[in-house]
């Protein structure tokens, strides 16, 4: 069985900074694309960003280019995402997760398709 487990977020104001973290168990990590999907107050969960193995290619929703980046540690079992520019919009609850699918525009934002989900992390930013 593989866990995930988020850790890094909280609250910063408009503008601020935040690092989210997510240490992975197993052997299989390594064999997994990840993702971070998010879900805001009286909003249903949302694609953020994915990474593939490699690390080499990634991916984000419109609404964070440029603001956000994800990477990966496979030596640490880790995936990361760097928030900058928070924006109040950007308040919600995060999780990680993993997936073996095929990594392509359709599937990547479908959350019924991965496998392993980490317990979430709350991020709020204020205005």
């Amino acid at each position: 069985q593989v866990q995930l487990v988020e850790s890094g977020g909280g609250w910063v104001q408009a503008g601020g900074s935040l690092r989210l973290s997510c240490a992975a168990s197993g052997r299989s990590f390594s064999a997994s694309h990840m993702a971070w999907f998010r879900q805001g107050p009286g909003k249903e969960r949302e694609f953020v960003s994915a990474i593939s193995r490699s690390g080499i290619s990634t991916y984000y929703v419109d609404s964070v280019k440029g603001r956000f980046t994800i990477s990966r540690d496979n030596a640490k079992n880790t995936v990361y995402l760097q928030m900058n520019s928070l924006k109040p919009e950007d308040t919600a609850v995060y999780y990680c997760a993993g997936g073996s699918f095929v990594l392509t525009g359709q599937a990547m934002g479908d959350s019924q398709r991965y496998d392993y989900w980490g317990q979430g992390i709350q991020v709020t930013v204020s205005s």
